[in-house]
């Protein structure tokens, strides 16, 4: 266990704690630990880079942990009637549909490269910026301005992304399917 991976595990046990300060309706405390997780996911980032401690472990489970902080932090929102529960849908949604088509390409043993695309990263970012908004109503008021548009915006880029990677899934799964002939004929 290195220091990277050390930090991308911490963000994983950050995740409880958001979830129970929501319920308790702490949403200071919640916005301070949702920070600290997106703080960790940069930390882990850059000690695996400066001090060479890139991983195969960590190449898995910081993605990992991402999607679990982002999607617990979607799912508990929605129940507590914070965030609407249609986004919460969809959030987790798109992230199921890419787990299972990596593992359709997997089953047939098709070349899987995963690379986040720029849309991908868009998403995410506004993932994170809307959970980070909402959860700091109460430090900058200001910021409720701004629920609507992010919301929209959000679940657009969330929709396109996803739409994205199954187009990408689709074109791997049939590049790789068509027969060839056998001496190039």
């Amino acid at each position: 266990m290195n220091v990277a991976n050390g930090i991308t595990l911490l963000r994983i046990l950050l995740i409880p704690v958001l979830v129970i300060f929501l319920i308790e309706n702490e949403a200071r405390f919640a916005f301070l630990v949702f920070i600290a997780a997106g703080v960790s996911d940069g930390l882990d980032g850059f000690v695996a880079r400066v001090f060479k401690q890139k991983t195969l472990v960590g190449a898995y489970l910081d993605p990992i942990a991402d999607k679990l902080l982002l999607n617990t932090a979607f799912v508990t929102m929605a129940v507590l009637d914070i965030l609407p529960a249609w986004l919460a849908v969809l959030v987790v949604s798109r992230d199921v549909i890419i787990v299972a088509g990596i593992g359709v390409l997997r089953l047939f043993e098709r070349p899987l490269e995963i690379r986040p695309s720029m849309i991908s990263k868009t998403t995410t970012c506004l993932q994170i910026c809307l959970v980070g908004v909402f959860l700091g109503h109460q430090y900058f008021p200001i910021l409720v301005e701004f629920d609507q548009p992010l919301i929209y915006l959000t679940a657009i880029f969330t929709l396109l992304s996803g739409l994205h990677y199954v187009a990408v899934g689709f074109r791997v799964l049939v590049e790789h399917t068509e027969p060839h002939s056998p001496s190039g004929k």
